[in-house]
């Protein structure tokens, strides 16, 4: 197992010499909130998707069955 260390580091950076824009200063954070926007978004599709193919599903079974009688 490995050893864990006692302490956690945290590095404080300090300010930066030039000024940052607020469109700078905010970027990663916005990639970051893009990226998972990205992926619920698929997540979303893909569930809306599988609704629609078992609703199909289950109409077909429907149509299949109800001609038998």
């Amino acid at each position: 197992m490995a050893r864990r260390p006692d302490r956690i580091r945290i590095e404080v950076f300090g300010p930066t010499s030039e000024a940052e824009t607020a469109e700078e200063a905010f970027r990663p954070s916005d990639e970051a909130v893009r990226s998972l926007a990205r992926l619920i978004g698929r997540q979303m599709a893909r569930e809306q998707f599988e609704r629609a193919r078992a609703l199909e599903r289950k109409q077909a079974r429907q149509n299949r069955s109800g001609h038998m009688r």
